[in-house]
């Protein structure tokens, strides 16, 4: 049986010492998915070297999986990204540029030249940057390398939203009524969105990322809408093509993950909900959705698999939807790459769609595991990941650049037994996994996309994933810019969220004005200053460390485990409650006898202004997370 261990001890010392941990070990898939053919081929893997033409997480997720497979591999970076985590972990390195990705990471002739230098046998795109190109693909080809992603053909087939939804339409699949043409001025918009009737989704034909968008109700609004839509798609992507298509109210964005291989197989996975979004950006996500019936996803799933054949797909892809309150469902788009939330369907699939990925590219059918149910596959237990950007939310999420001089992951803490046996201080470790290609010291630069980490959890209920998500924020102390952890903890308590019921409309409804700090009472202020103090004090007798002596622990094993972040002179959010991780802020699990000598307040949401950093104060757990 493959396992892969998730836990490493700093050391065994006596009872009660505290030992660090890694997590996830009971998060299903990815790198916790046994490999698939290496036991058939003797160890052999699929190649000998693969380059990944990207960066960050996704260059480290990659990267993780050929490790595991025994292949070596190789990093492109820019100036930038010369010290980064990804570069370090990759087995050769070349350097393709300054830190502008349209000199670097978007540079075809250099990373081919990469490819050359170090005899890869084939490149992973990654999401981003040239993973969509079919240019790109066609190079690789001609040099004889493979392109771990689809043919050129469906690739351009679905780049193109005009053409796609004709391909849809060709294939069976059902699509959002609209003009399947190209719209060439104002007035002809007005005619069709009339023809069509309000609301309107005005969109640039090569769109994505929520450029080029516009919902008019009107026909001033569809002809001011089309007139800046058509500009913004001009800048953003060099082609102004327009469509209009009725506009679903209160839609939720669901997706389908397909792998397909050259065989003609096709295994279509349970949906994902990716309806939480701002500016068209996905900020949370889950699967499977708390909307849709089994009889439903099965539909959707016989049309991703439709829509694949018909475009002979092959690698991973999703299929994009929109699904209205009644589960009525109308194609989108398709997304000829890895998405960026892949992790929640490994989690509740049991696999690692970055080694199938390879393998599909190597010539391998796909694994009758997968299609033993006619390539269908249900979701076991519940996943959400929640994207940790550096921003603001009280700033209107500007971005926020800077050096991270505090940057400590979520992680276990074991307390050694007598027997000196690992006790663990919290389960929910064990079903949080993080993608980052972060490091403590980093640089958030103005180059890239602000996103730090990938936090995702697992469940066998969204209840379990939920509160072991909770845990995972409260254990993540950020310092040194400012960040979303207190938002998505505040989406994560929302009434609307935990109902399930979460609309595209979900953020610009639970919040208006934007996201508000909570007001704190004169009682929450008293019992803040106290924990404060305390803390201080404390601070001063027992800094964390990974050589700390037994003889502390013996005293303080009944005191806090605490990890406090923030910017000096500036609000950190805090909650406390009795064992169950709901609150933004300090989780404090204690045994239920001590909870009454515990001044609780009525409400968790708290503040206080204090800037600090880890220490060891016991067997009790919590964290402070900065707004």
């Amino acid at each position: 049986m493959w396992s892969l261990s998730k836990r490493s001890l700093v050391s065994k010392r006596g009872p009660n010492t505290i030992l660090k941990a890694f997590v996830g070990s009971k998060v299903p898939g990815g790198l916790n998915a046994p490999p698939l053919w290496l036991d058939q081929d003797g160890g052999k893997p699929p190649f000998k070297k693969i380059l990944v033409a990207n960066r960050g997480e996704i260059a480290i997720r990659v990267f993780q999986t050929c490790k595991k497979l025994g292949i070596s591999t190789v990093a492109v970076f820019s100036d930038a990204d010369a010290k980064t985590k990804f570069v370090n972990m990759a087995d050769e390195a070349i350097h393709i540029g300054p830190p502008p990705s349209s000199e670097s990471y978007l540079q075809m002739d250099r990373i081919l030249e990469a490819v050359r230098l170090t005899g890869a046998e084939a490149v992973h795109p990654g999401y981003g940057f040239l993973s969509e190109n079919a240019e790109f693909s066609k190079a690789l080809k001609d040099a004889g390398v493979a392109f771990i992603g689809p043919p050129e053909q469906a690739m351009d087939d679905m780049g193109d939203k005009i053409h796609s939804k004709q391909i849809a339409i060709d294939a069976g699949v059902t699509i959002i009524p609209g003009y399947q043409g190209e719209i060439e001025t104002p007035e002809d918009a007005v005619r069709i969105a009339n023809d069509i009737g309000y609301p309107v989704m005005i969109k640039a034909s090569a769109g994505g990322g929520g450029k080029g968008m516009r919902v008019a109700y009107t026909d001033d609004e569809t002809r001011e809408g089309f007139m800046l839509s058509k500009q913004e798609a001009k800048a953003s992507f060099g082609d102004d093509r327009m469509l209009v298509e009725k506009f679903i109210e209160n839609p939720h964005h669901i997706e389908i993950q397909v792998l397909a291989d050259a065989h003609g197989n096709v295994a279509a996975f349970p949906e994902r909900e990716c309806s939480i979004q701002r500016r068209n950006q996905k900020v949370v996500e889950e699967a499977p959705s708390c909307l849709i019936q089994p009889e439903t996803r099965r539909r959707m799933q016989e049309q991703a698999k439709m829509l694949c054949k018909k475009v002979e797909y092959r690698s991973a892809g999703t299929i994009e939807l929109l699904c209205d309150e009644q589960q009525n469902f109308y194609f989108l788009e398709m997304n000829t790459r890895l998405q960026v939330e892949h992790p929640v369907t490994e989690a509740i699939s049991g696999q690692d769609l970055v080694e199938h990925m390879i393998y599909i590219a190597a010539g391998r059918p796909l694994p009758d595991s997968l299609l033993a149910t006619d390539g269908f596959l249900d979701p076991v237990g519940h996943a959400i990941e929640s994207r940790v950007y550096a921003e603001d939310p009280l700033r209107g999420f500007l971005p926020s650049t800077g050096t991270l001089h505090t940057y400590r992951e979520p992680e276990d803490l074991l307390i050694s037994s007598e027997s000196g046996e690992p006790i663990s201080l919290d389960k929910a470790a064990d079903y949080t996994r993080v993608d980052s290609g972060i490091l403590e010291g980093a640089e958030i630069s103005m180059h890239y996309d602000p996103m730090i980490s990938k936090l995702i959890t697992y469940g066998d209920t969204r209840d379990d994933a939920i509160q072991h998500m909770n845990w995972a924020l409260t254990n993540y102390p950020i310092r040194g810019l400012r960040h979303n952890i207190g938002f998505l903890m505040s989406v994560l308590q929302n009434d609307t969220f935990q109902g399930g019921n979460t609309s595209t409309k979900f953020i610009g409804e639970e919040y208006p004005d934007g996201y508000q700090q909570p007001k704190l009472s004169l009682l929450q202020d008293y019992v803040v200053s106290g924990i404060t103090g305390y803390l201080n004090k404390m601070s001063q007798i027992v800094p964390l460390a990974e050589d700390s002596g037994d003889d502390y622990m013996e005293d303080l094993k009944h005191e806090l485990v605490i990890s406090l972040n923030g910017l000096k002179g500036h609000p950190i959010n805090v909650g406390i409650v009795d064992a169950t991780p709901v609150s933004c802020g300090v989780n404090v699990s204690i045994p239920a006898s001590s909870v009454s000598h515990l001044p609780l307040p009525s409400s968790p949401s708290l503040y206080l202004t204090l800037a600090s950093s880890s220490y060891s104060l016991g067997a009790w757990r919590g964290s402070f997370a900065c707004l």
